[in-house]
């Protein structure tokens, strides 16, 4: 029997491995607990509930007002009580949060194997994003298995001289639309109800970035604006992160702006299932450019870098900054231009095929450490 516990404490990391934990629990000679860091609260709590997966043990770090160190040294004190409980043979964690790294490296000093989920994605400036670039670039140098969702992420890691135990995967997001997209589906939030998917291009937003505070948001904003105004037959979907930072200056730029609703976050049923029925996709978040495409979705990019790569080239994505003027002219195209739409829409998704979650398990029940 081998013991692994899973760690992750936001609401993106829950949805890419709430279906890994569900694949996990299929096999009889493996057993898996789950920790919770609570980095996210609200956020995190509705994902699980979508999933019907329970923690085991729930750090439930967040404060008001927290900080990155905060955050590092609470999940760092609160994994050292879990992993002197548990004494897991593996811990797998995932991506580029705060939570990941602190995880990785409490397994570190315990000495207990680590497994990294989206492992080898690079932009290649340890500030943007911010922290993310530096947690995911010691996560993967902490881990002993490193799961990359693609052969350019594999590759990444070969070019910093990792070698072994580097599997490509594809990635965990497009298994969990097996368990949020239905065909016949009634939003929770009442408001997308009333929403015509079919008369109306309905655009996604989501803006929430450290880096993209202060101006760049404002910028974001007012291209929203410019472009609600010239569209009639266009309607804006934005989920505004809880952060302050954010909802301050979303709410005061677009709270009066007729075509565009903002929401709360959304449940992960609702967003995936709002992707699929959407015209394309306008963020600064990297989940959605890894789902939209798989819905044949546009997506663009409101970041001057992505760690995503693959997407782009693949044609799906496109980077387009946080310039206004670049915003408009970008998103103009798509709606003025069925020729670009549809060069976009047609793109293949390079994410992988909803099996991800099954390699990397057959990845560790191959592994000679433990069997």
């Amino acid at each position: 029997m081998m013991k692994i516990l899973i760690v992750f404490g936001t609401r993106p990391e829950a949805i890419k491995m709430c279906p890994l934990v569900l694949e996990l629990k299929k096999h009889d000679n493996i057993e898996c607990t789950l920790c919770l860091t609570g980095q996210h609260r609200e956020m995190l709590d509705q994902v699980m509930d979508v999933f019907g997966v329970k923690a085991d043990h729930d750090l439930n770090i967040m404060k008001a007002g927290q900080s990155l160190t905060s955050i590092t040294v609470y999940v760092l004190e609160g994994m050292e009580d879990v992993l002197k409980k548990e004494q897991p043979d593996l811990v797998l964690v995932h991506g580029d949060t705060t939570t990941s790294y602190a995880a990785a490296l409490a397994a570190f000093y315990r000495k207990i194997p680590v497994g990294h989920v989206e492992a080898g994605l690079r932009t290649g400036n340890i500030y943007s994003p911010f922290p993310e670039e530096v947690n995911r670039l010691q996560t993967d140098r902490i881990a002993s298995y490193l799961f990359a969702p693609t052969q350019l992420n594999k590759s990444n890691l070969l070019r910093e001289g990792r070698s072994d135990n580097i599997f490509v995967t594809g990635n965990t997001v497009i298994d969990s639309f097996a368990y949020t997209v239905k065909k016949e589906y009634r939003f929770h939030e009442s408001k997308l109800n009333g929403l015509d998917f079919d008369k109306r291009r309905v655009i996604i937003v989501t803006a929430h970035r450290r880096e993209n505070f202060g101006m760049p948001l404002e910028n974001i904003c007012n291209a929203i604006k410019d472009i609600a105004s010239r569209y009639n037959d266009v309607s804006f979907v934005y989920p505004v992160h809880l952060n302050p930072a954010v909802r301050g200056t979303v709410s005061d730029m677009l709270s009066d702006v007729e075509n565009v609703m903002l929401l709360d976050p959304v449940d992960v049923s609702d967003m995936h299932n709002m992707i699929s029925r959407c015209y394309m996709v306008m963020t600064d978040s990297g989940g959605l450019q890894e789902e939209a495409p798989h819905f044949g979705k546009p997506v663009l990019v409101l970041r001057t870098e992505t760690e995503r790569p693959e997407a782009v080239e693949a044609g799906t994505v496109k980077v387009v900054g946080v310039n206004k003027e670049n915003i408009i002219s970008e998103a103009q195209k798509l709606l003025d231009h069925k020729d670009a739409y549809d060069l976009m829409a047609a793109a293949v998704n390079p994410y992988g095929d909803g099996h991800a979650c099954e390699r990397i398990v057959e990845a560790i029940l191959n592994s000679e450490e433990f069997f």
